[in-house]
């Protein structure tokens, strides 16, 4: 029996290999069949270690052992919910460059990182299993790679004091390393509107040139229309996708009512997803030799990106959208599908995605150098900077708590392009706080939104405006500062995000919250709680500061001067409100 046997249940079971020390308490294996591989461990920038690992032919297993310590949970891109320790038997994933990322981080009660990793090369099929193993009081992760000529690389970064830290050294090497990302126009960085959630694929041209108007006035800079603008779009599945042309009886002239949505200033964005293919298609019959597997979203087939064939069809539907309507970009969704063809021993579909997407980019580019492509996770990654400028949270409708951790997860692997919120929804006859908390759970990237803008309350309407206008005024930090979430596990509880002297907190629990006012001119505490106040804890030398409290709605409702010495203080802020803290001297 091969030693590569992915039959054990537990990692125990495996045949048995020689573990050697690599990195602080890290130990590794590296087993290859029919072969003797040869590794080698190297430094990098910022005391990143690359190892390379040599078996020409042979598929190759890398096994990485660590003692439990006092371990807390492992994170990984595909991690979900599922943040904290699992047994061996459990942890198993696959991914490849539309699904995920072969990278994980182990993490103590502390925040500090015991084990860092990421495979260099994010595009071919890897399979993972980690997780406890009881028979040996250990955290395991093994890494499954293909056969490849080129020496496999793994990426280790060493101990670490969180696990954002430890994440932004491969981010920084990812950055300088991997093919230039995508550009990002100004438009891929300012709020957005949706018409999904809003209408589901109830729309039309007149509706959403209506809803532009509104979102212009409020400050959104771009607008997506999603799935339903095309022939056959009705109903929640997917059986009339493929031909990709308007329905005429909700959008009769297109590319005029985008030139008129434009010309309200706000750039135009159409969903597509191009490698789904529906049987009351008319251009079923010519494409289904193509699409022998079925996706796995209700009523579709999906497209092989293997075929030659398959990747100029979707070079060239994407390609005539944005030329004949005059698009500003694309919204490219399920290209994860793809993944229905991985291991069928017929070729590596990352391989073949990473061809057809380098077609795309060209072309679009050269259509238009500022397009903007919207990605979504899981195919967020490292691998796919090159391809995409706008990069989403995955669905979460009303889900603040997951909006807010998926974009934060998404963010500390990402390069390049700027990290997008699923569209948020919420009720428009609940109280102000209701559309405050969504906006405020998506406030560290840059927010979507999607809900009918004309049944606002004025007080929700109100909270939108401020809200996207402290997103604007505060972007510097929230996108592009030094971001520090804690603990996964934790689900990102306080988030901390600086720069240039300007410090924000977002508490989203019950908590004493570390503040420094002598190190920072101005702090901003935002309180999404349900409580009437945040606690804080001076811990440097302590100053005066302005305070400036405003309500949910942007309402100020207090104004004063606060001493702030070393210790406790209690900082009144209503729920879903902020306080900004200048510092006087």
């Amino acid at each position: 029996m091969s030693i590569l046997s992915s039959e054990a249940v537990t990692t125990a079971e495996l045949a048995p290999a020689s573990f050697e020390p690599l990195l602080d308490t890290v130990e590794i294996a590296v087993v290859a069949d029919g072969a003797d591989p040869v590794r080698a461990l190297s430094e990098g920038p910022g005391g990143l270690r690359v190892l390379e690992v040599e078996a020409p032919g042979s598929a190759v297993e890398i096994r990485l052992s660590v003692p439990l310590g006092d371990a807390a949970g492992y994170w990984h891109p595909k991690a979900d919910w599922s943040r904290t320790l699992v047994a061996d038997w459990e942890g198993r994933s696959r991914v490849s460059l539309v699904d995920g990322l072969a990278a994980g981080c182990l993490y103590d009660y502390a925040g500090a990182t015991l084990l860092t990793f990421a495979a260099a090369d994010p595009v071919p099929e890897i399979d993972l299993r980690f997780g406890v193993s009881e028979e040996n009081d250990t955290h395991v992760v093994h890494l499954r790679l293909p056969a490849s000529s080129s020496p496999h690389r793994i990426l280790f970064v060493p101990r670490s004091p969180t696990v954002a830290s430890a994440l932004r050294v491969l981010r920084g090497w990812y950055g300088t390393t991997m093919p230039a990302p995508m550009p990002v126009p100004e438009a891929a960085r300012l709020p957005l509107y949706c018409t999904w959630y809003a209408f589901n694929q109830r729309i039309d041209g007149a509706e959403v040139e209506r809803q532009a108007g509104l979102a212009a006035d409020l400050g959104f800079g771009a607008l997506i229309v999603d799935d339903g603008w095309q022939r056959l779009g009705s109903g929640r599945g997917y059986a009339g996708v493929g031909d990709w042309i308007p329905d005429p009886g909700k959008f009769p002239d297109l590319a005029a009512h985008v030139a008129r949505v434009q010309g309200g200033g706000l750039r135009y964005l159409l969903w597509v997803a191009p490698l789904l293919l529906g049987p009351r298609a008319d251009c079923y019959g010519t494409w289904a030799p193509f699409a022998t597997a079925a996706a796995g979203v209700p009523g579709a087939r999906v497209l092989d990106p293997r075929s030659p064939e398959v990747r100029a069809h979707v070079v060239g539907t994407c390609l005539r959208l944005v030329r004949d309507y005059g698009l500003d970009g694309l919204k490219v969704d399920f290209l994860d599908e793809a993944m229905a063809y991985a291991g069928d021993g017929r070729g590596d579909v990352g391989q073949a995605l990473l061809t057809l997407l380098t077609e795309l980019r060209a072309a679009l580019l050269a259509e238009r150098p500022d397009v903007l492509l919207e990605l979504r996770q899981p195919y967020v990654g490292p691998g796919m900077a090159a391809f995409g400028n706008m990069l989403r949270s995955n669905d979460c409708p009303a889900d603040s708590t997951a909006n807010r951790v998926r974009t934060i997860d998404t963010s500390l692997l990402a390069v390049g392009g700027a990290v997008h919120s699923d569209p948020l929804l919420w009720d428009t006859s609940a109280p102000v706080e209701a559309a405050a908390r969504q906006l405020v759970g998506a406030l560290h990237s840059v927010p979507q939104v999607s809900v009918r803008l004309d049944a606002l309350s004025p007080e929700q309407a109100d909270a939108v405006r401020f809200w996207l206008g402290q997103w604007r005024r505060l972007r510097p930090q929230l996108l592009d500062g030094t971001v520090e979430p804690g603990r996964p596990d934790g689900l990102y509880t306080v988030v901390r995000a600086e720069a240039d002297g300007v410090r924000v907190l977002s508490v989203h629990d019950a908590c004493v919250v570390p503040l420094l006012p002598a190190t920072h001119r101005e702090t901003v505490l935002v309180n999404a709680t349900t409580g009437d106040r945040v606690v804080v804890d001076v811990r440097d030398g302590g100053a005066a500061a302005d305070l400036e409290v405003r309500g949910p709605d942007g309402r100020i409702i207090e104004r004063t001067r606060m001493p702030l010495g070393p210790g406790l203080h209690t900082v009144p802020i209503p729920p879903m409100g902020l306080a900004l803290l200048t510092r006087t001297v």
